[in-house]
Parts: structure tokens; C-alpha cells; sequence
């Protein structure tokens, strides 16, 4: 662990705590360092989603209605 690394207190479920730990010593590395890839997956998704987001915000928007009325139209209903 580097010294810029930082500590938390983190609370499983005993049954996710254990299969966490199964997995850590079958992939050989650490609880804490799986415990980080995660949470780096979940921030990165999340930037994914916001930069769809920001992608598409000049896109027309389209009632509920309207759609459904152009999916019918188009043989998709």
C-alpha cells in the first residue's frame, strides 16, 4: 500500500465479505486492491453515462406519446 493510499472502514455482508475473499486469494491480490478496481469501474461507468449524456443533449426530445405514435407508424407496434 503506497503512503498516499488512504484508509476507510468498509461493511460487508458476511456473505459478500467471503466470497470477496475467496476471489482475492484465487486471483491472488488483495481485498482492498479488488475493493479499489471496483469502485474505479463503477467512477468510470459513471463518466461514460455523463459524457452520453452530454453527447446527446442537443438531440430533439419527443414525448412519450409521440413515440409510441412513430413506432406504430412504422410497423415497430
Amino acid at each position: 500500500m503506497s503512503e498516499l493510499s488512504k484508509r476507510a472502514t468498509i461493511y460487508f455482508e458476511p456473505e459478500i465479505h467471503r466470497a470477496l475473499r475467496m476471489k482475492a486469494i484465487l486471483a491472488q491480490v488483495s481485498v482492498s486492491d479488488m475493493v479499489n478496481e471496483a469502485v474505479r469501474l463503477a467512477l468510470r461507468e459513471d463518466q461514460e453515462d455523463l459524457s452520453a449524456f452530454d453527447e446527446r443533449a442537443n438531440e430533439p426530445v419527443i414525448s412519450y406519446e409521440e413515440l409510441l405514435k412513430d413506432l406504430k407508424s412504422h410497423g415497430k407496434l
